[in-house]
């Protein structure tokens, strides 16, 4: 099937390993033309050198600490003069830290700032562009909002989920679709899972916890986030997919 996708452009945060990575290879192997962003060139340049080497357009590169205050603003401004127009933004830059009872406040902020607070500041500096031109299409990686405890990533996970809903129901008429994709905590094969799990590890959790048997490996989640940034996709907006191998314990949420 033609995604339709020749000719776009797409901004990807987080872009630098694992799922935000196979996002851009997939998109840029349908056509599109790249900004990529982290906090670290040298991924970065890595993922260029492949998308090109695959027949790709060379990606803009950005680096940019998105923790810092009114990065999100600086970026979309970056963005948009380096490719024109945003067609796509994939909202991937996150990341989960274990927190307990007695955590500091900074550290929930933090996690707040990160997870939650940056991805909605970038979606709204690029939202209005995106009315003007009458299309769009808005991908937050997100992950569970199911609470199994005092979990750091659950709250702000929740957080977008809630934002990207209101947010579909606002911009749909201007041609733009907003959806979120969970991939759970650690059921993707990831830098971050490889911190989280040694080898056994991750056998035994995937025989316990996931239906399937194994961890996903970033391009099977990938290959759902290209379809939704496709045109083909034009009447799926305000879900939230989850790419967990099963693992999502309720049927309704």
């Amino acid at each position: 099937m033609d995604l339709q996708l020749n000719g776009k452009t797409a901004l990807v945060t987080g872009a630098s390993s694992g799922i935000g990575y196979a996002i851009a290879k997939g998109l840029a192997a349908e056509g599109v033309k790249l900004c990529v962003v982290a906090r670290r060139r040298g991924p970065l340049e890595q993922l260029a050198k492949e998308v090109v080497s695959g027949g790709g357009q060379q990606p803009e590169i950005g680096i940019f600490d998105l923790m810092k205050e009114g990065a999100p603003q600086l970026l979309a401004q970056e963005a948009l003069k380096k490719l024109g127009r945003i067609d796509i933004l994939i909202n991937c830059a996150g990341g989960i830290t274990h927190m307990t009872l007695d955590s500091p406040e900074q550290e929930w902020r933090d996690v707040m700032t990160l997870n939650y607070t940056r991805p909605r500041e970038l979606t709204m500096a690029i939202v209005p562009a995106m009315i003007k031109q009458g299309w769009g299409r808005i991908i937050n990686i997100s992950g569970s909002s199911e609470p199994k405890g005092v979990e750091a990533g659950t709250a702000p996970k929740a957080a977008v989920h809630g934002f990207a809903k209101g947010l579909s129901r606002e911009v749909a008429r201007h041609g733009i679709t907003v959806n979120s994709i969970s991939p759970g905590p650690g059921k993707i094969n990831t830098p971050m899972t490889g911190r989280l799990f040694s080898e056994q590890g991750k056998k035994e959790f995937a025989e316990r916890e996931i239906p399937v048997g194994r961890f996903g490996e970033p391009e099977e989640l990938a290959y759902l986030a290209i379809t939704l940034a496709s045109p083909r996709a034009s009447y799926i907006t305000g879900n939230v997919v989850h790419v967990d191998g099963g693992a999502h314990r309720f049927a309704f949420t």
